[in-house]
């Protein structure tokens, strides 16, 4: 899991770019604040081949990237 809540972009990115080279996962899941964030972190995953579900809770978001 990927917790980049409280940090603006590109470093929810950034921190997501990593995990997905470092340990190749299947599935990952990905907390964040804010809708720009969202964004960015959908687009990277759906060109790294992931699709991506995305849930509201509480004013914060999760992503889940699957392969």
């Amino acid at each position: 899991m990927v917790d980049a809540r409280g940090l603006i972009c590109p470093m929810p990115v950034v921190m997501v770019q990593k995990a997905v080279k470092a340990d190749k996962p299947d599935t990952l899941e990905v907390l964040v604040d804010n809708r720009c964030a969202v964004e960015n972190v959908t687009r990277f995953g759906k060109n790294s081949g992931y699709q991506v579900a995305v849930t509201e809770e509480n004013g914060d978001f999760r992503l889940t990237l699957t392969k």
